[in-house]
């Protein structure tokens, strides 16, 4: 039973299968890497390790933070200003596999301080770069997803190992928390430079600085070896690879036949396929409002008249100042509102879970459909609706994460979490901002370049993320119909 549930954040925890079970206290575990070491320095280097995923997630959305000023300096249009985030986060995903893979293996402190060096460095490099040469500035940004990718996938697996199970999932709540707000910080922190500088590439240079100074901590605090907590080898790894190099090779094979069974047993698991295509449709929706919406909204206010035109240096900034303190704010009130009333409804109903998803995404997309047809005759009622519909999708994340832990037997548990966030990226966040620009491209050029039609091409191709919310809502509503017959299996 899972009836407490820790504030996760999915897309990432679900790369880790840690802390499975109920947090029981808000208190720093005064478990330590050895007998020697005390508790203080574990919480030292849980909070250089929670640092370094604040800047990994400020560093994620500094580009849609100033997507209008991009977008100008380099004249690109709405598909090409989508490719951005779509390279970005395909290099981010791709390359969480091998990483993991390494993690597993070397010495996970030299990969981390080798991923922050080479992000920063690559982002630091990105501020420089002219507007003739936009293929490069495409590279840098799926360069700086690899180097993510490498802090993503380990980082987790530092805090697991100095935690028992029962404190894990707090300690990783905390450091999960990190994402909405490193998220929301990224928006602000990106328009902030741009306004105060008036030069956008301003805003590439500061989590450079904020990275030298995390690599500078992970040196001096982190310890450089920390002894794992399962003296078994790992069979399956959190990016599906599988082979320990300290393996004989018939167990190679054995885990390799092993895999492929779970496979083909997840796929005849009708909770767990239902969830996770629920899951991509809400990836879909995050993706593509991460990444067009504070453009969106400064397009809505140029039509209403509260904005000219940008014709300057540096554009409006106000919009990513305000949609990142509701990045903020929805996302940690989400995600607690979200596992209390798993935890409360569960008392009452078996189905509770599922039932939560499906109401909430339904809720979501109502509230995203309300926020564009509103946009071009009140802005702040836009504001307010675009926060519920966020604060609705963001309730579904940890809910979500104990759906897979109780419907999915332990032992396939790391190839279920492999094969979700592979699609959950693949068909979900990866494409969704690149489709929204090229349905925003394909709309303009149908019609006579004008103000009118260049917020009209925006608002009509984010339809279809209020479609896709239902559709994701649909699905958690159908794994309802299996979820009690699905979680007596995984028990048996």
């Amino acid at each position: 039973e899972h009836e407490d549930t820790g504030l996760l954040l999915q897309p990432l925890l679900e790369e880790q299968n840690y802390g499975a079970a109920a947090a029981d206290g808000t208190q720093c575990p005064s478990v330590s890497v050895s007998r020697n070491n005390p508790a203080k320095r574990d919480c030292l280097v849980v909070a250089v390790l929670c640092f370094g995923n604040l800047i990994n997630f400020i560093d994620w959305f500094i580009v849609p933070g100033i997507l209008l000023d991009i977008q100008k300096y380099f004249r690109l249009s709405d598909g090409k200003t989508g490719l951005l985030q779509t390279v970005f986060t395909l290099c981010y995903m791709l390359a969480a596999p091998i990483f993991g893979y390494l993690g597993d293996r070397y010495n996970r402190k030299i990969i981390l301080g080798a991923g922050i060096f080479f992000w920063s460095g690559v982002t630091l490099g990105s501020s420089f770069i002219t507007e003739s040469y936009y293929r490069i500035f495409v590279l840098s940004r799926g360069l700086v997803g690899i180097g993510s990718a490498s802090y993503s996938t380990i980082a987790p697996t530092i805090i697991a190992d100095l935690f028992e199970e029962g404190k894990r999932t707090t300690v990783l709540s905390i450091f999960y928390i990190f994402i909405p707000v490193g998220s929301g910080c990224g928006y602000m922190l990106a328009a902030g430079m741009a306004k105060s500088t008036g030069d956008w590439h301003w805003a590439l240079r500061v989590t450079p600085c904020m990275g030298g100074l995390a690599l500078l901590l992970l040196i001096l605090l982190v310890p450089h070896r920390i002894q794992r907590k399962t003296a078994a080898h790992r069979a399956l790894s959190i990016s599906g690879a599988i082979q320990r190099a300290d393996e004989k090779p018939d167990v190679q094979r054995t885990a390799k036949i092993t895999w492929c069974q779970d496979v083909g047993s997840l796929a005849k698991n009708c909770s767990f396929v239902c969830s996770s295509l629920g899951l991509t449709a809400m990836a879909f929706v995050t993706g593509a409002l991460g990444m067009w919406m504070p453009l969106f909204l400064y397009r809505a206010q140029v039509v209403q008249g509260i904005v000219p035109p940008c014709l300057q240096e540096s554009c409006n900034s106000s919009n990513s100042l305000i949609f990142g303190g509701i990045t903020i704010g929805t996302g940690i009130l989400g995600i607690i509102a979200g596992a209390e009333a798993a935890r409360r409804l569960r008392k009452i109903n078996n189905k509770a879970d599922p039932l939560i998803c499906a109401t909430s995404m339904f809720i979501s997309a109502l509230c995203l459909y309300i926020a564009l047809t509103v946009a071009q005759m009140n802005i702040l009622s836009t504001f307010i609706f675009i926060a519920f519909g966020e604060l609705f999708l963001s309730v579904n994340w940890a809910v979500v994460t104990d759906i897979l832990l109780y419907v999915v037997t332990p032992r396939r548990q790391s190839t279920a979490i492999a094969l979700q966030i592979l699609v959950s990226h693949l068909l979900g966040d990866a494409g969704s901002p690149y489709l929204i620009g090229e349905i925003s491209n394909a709309i303009q050029a149908k019609k006579i370049p004008s103000l009118q039609w260049s917020f009209r091409s925006m608002q009509y191709s984010f339809i279809i993320c209020a479609f896709v919310g239902i559709l994701g809502g649909g699905f958690f509503l159908l794994t309802s119909f299996y979820i009690e017959e699905d979680r007596k299996e995984a028990q048996r």
